[in-house]
């Protein structure tokens, strides 16, 4: 029987493979099932010393959620699907919260891409822990491209990068590479890819648990192949910062509106096709992230999500995007001046009491 995930122990390693090739390694519930079942026995379990996370295909780590499998349960193509979507996301975001929070350094390879719910099991500051990106690291949180917002914890960490650099991408859905990956903190270590399976022998070999030093060590004479002050990122950090700064959407657009450089107004464009609700919601969530502990803003998120398919934006999102493949999505509203407080309020309204949160466990 084919499993989306291949999962072993070796030399004192937990092994976890994303292997769905026909959906670029989106993440099914059973996939979910699986990295959380593995990690909670592998914390535990002595003989495992570490994680390590990475795929079989060349080209994706993780493209993020299984939106096919959304769209269908919203449009009632799934018997029990309602369901299955509440525990989709309940069970997703625990396991955000447990890697991040893992007791084991866990090695992430984010090799190819890395969206969205590939983010989510890749960022943790567990002790030991390391992201490693290689020249095909093709980076997001694209979410508002389908009318949603950047989840999996991606309120908390977009919120913490320098500067305004998680607003902007959280706002625009833009794609990184390995250099503006590091030059985000959104990788730690650079390593080609042609290098990966020499860097796992020496993974499989370390006995101190210095996992992080010795794949620093390792990747350090890559270091001059690549270059994070020049990248994207870095050139373009003066105007993200000043553009970014302001709290209302209405702001950051009229900023961009009055700057003629070539970034500024490509950027303008981009903000432009995105749903304008949740463009709106999603800097609502980050400014208040950044004042929040993870529990709280997956918790947080979890509200959200479900209000996102309550409105219908992610639904019609996803159509146009990937169903009908359009790319002509009938936002609601369908202009940035039309979105109201009174829209963007009941995202950040609980959905349930404390008591019925289904995160109200996350310390």
């Amino acid at each position: 029987m084919r499993t989306d995930i291949q999962t072993s122990t070796h030399n004192g390693l937990g092994s976890l493979v994303l292997d769905r090739p026909q959906a670029l390694n989106s993440l099914s519930l059973d996939m979910i099932r699986t990295l959380a079942q593995s990690l909670h026995a592998w914390q535990k379990d002595q003989r495992v010393r570490a994680v390590v996370i990475s795929s079989t295909l060349p080209k994706a780590f993780c493209a993020g959620g299984d939106i096919h499998f959304f769209h269908e349960v919203a449009v009632g193509g799934l018997t029990g699907g309602s369901a299955l979507l509440e525990d989709f996301f309940t069970e997703e975001y625990a396991l955000n919260y447990l890697i991040h929070h893992y007791p084991k350094p866990y090695i992430a390879l984010l090799d190819g891409i890395v969206m969205g719910g590939g983010m989510g099991i890749s960022q943790s500051s567990a002790a030991q822990s390391i992201r490693v990106v290689t020249e095909r690291t093709r980076m997001a949180m694209p979410e508002v491209n389908i009318g949603l917002f950047p989840d999996v914890g991606g309120g908390y960490f977009l919120s913490r990068l320098p500067g305004e650099l998680g607003t902007y991408l959280g706002l625009t859905g833009e794609i990184i590479g390995a250099d503006d990956a590091l030059y985000a903190n959104l990788a730690d270590v650079f390593v080609p890819r042609a290098e990966l399976p020499a860097l796992m022998n020496l993974i499989e070999s370390v006995d101190d648990h210095q996992y992080r030093q010795a794949t620093e060590a390792f990747a350090a004479p890559f270091a001059a192949q690549i270059n994070p002050a020049n990248s994207m990122l870095a050139k373009q950090r003066p105007l993200i910062d000043r553009h970014f700064s302001h709290d209302s959407v209405a702001a950051i657009t009229a900023s961009l509106a009055k700057d003629d450089t070539p970034f500024s107004q490509k950027t303008l464009n981009t903000i432009r096709k995105r749903s304008p609700l949740m463009v709106c919601v999603s800097l609502e969530q980050i400014r208040r992230s950044a004042h929040m502990e993870l529990a709280d803003c997956l918790r947080l998120e979890r509200t959200m999500v479900r209000r996102c398919f309550e409105h219908g934006e992610t639904v019609e999102g996803i159509r146009a995007l990937v169903i009908d493949k359009d790319n002509a999505p009938q936002w609601n509203p369908a202009s940035l001046q039309d979105v109201t407080p009174e829209m963007i309020a009941p995202f950040f309204t609980s959905a349930w009491p404390d008591y019925a949160h289904p995160l109200r466990e996350l310390a």
